[in-house]
């Protein structure tokens, strides 16, 4: 059964950084993203990664802030979140996708990912 922990989740201070990890199971998947959600709000797209062609999609609100990327044995992936604000908070989400979706889609809808993992806060104070 597909498996996805993430790791890295904590507290900080604006302008700081953090580094979310996502450890996959044996599997390997086409599509990874990374997805946040705060209480009373729908789940939102931060950044998602193509992992074949390495392609990366990012929501307006990280771009410049935040990278996605994968280690080589496409065991683990990442989130880089730089210069953090107060409205980063949220729950981060690992979500993964065996084979990427047809056609031109936006790839940071959540729909489109099979798995996904429990989940680590991220709490940002200003």
């Amino acid at each position: 059964q597909a498996q996805l922990v993430e790791s890295g989740g904590g507290s900080v201070q604006a302008g700081q950084s953090l580094t979310l990890s996502c450890a996959a199971s044996e599997y390997t998947y086409d599509l990874m993203g990374w997805f946040r959600q705060v209480p009373g709000k729908e789940r939102e797209g931060v950044a998602a990664l193509k992992t074949g062609n390495l392609n990366t999609y990012y929501a307006d609100s990280v771009k410049g802030r935040f990278t996605i990327s994968q280690d080589n044995a496409k065991k683990f992936v990442y989130l880089q979140m730089n210069s953090l604000k107060p409205e980063d908070t949220a729950m981060y989400y690992c979500a993964a996708s065996p084979r990427l979706p047809w056609g031109n889609v936006d790839f940071l809808e959540a729909l489109y990912y099979h798995y996904w993992g429990q989940g680590t806060q991220v709490t940002v104070s200003s």
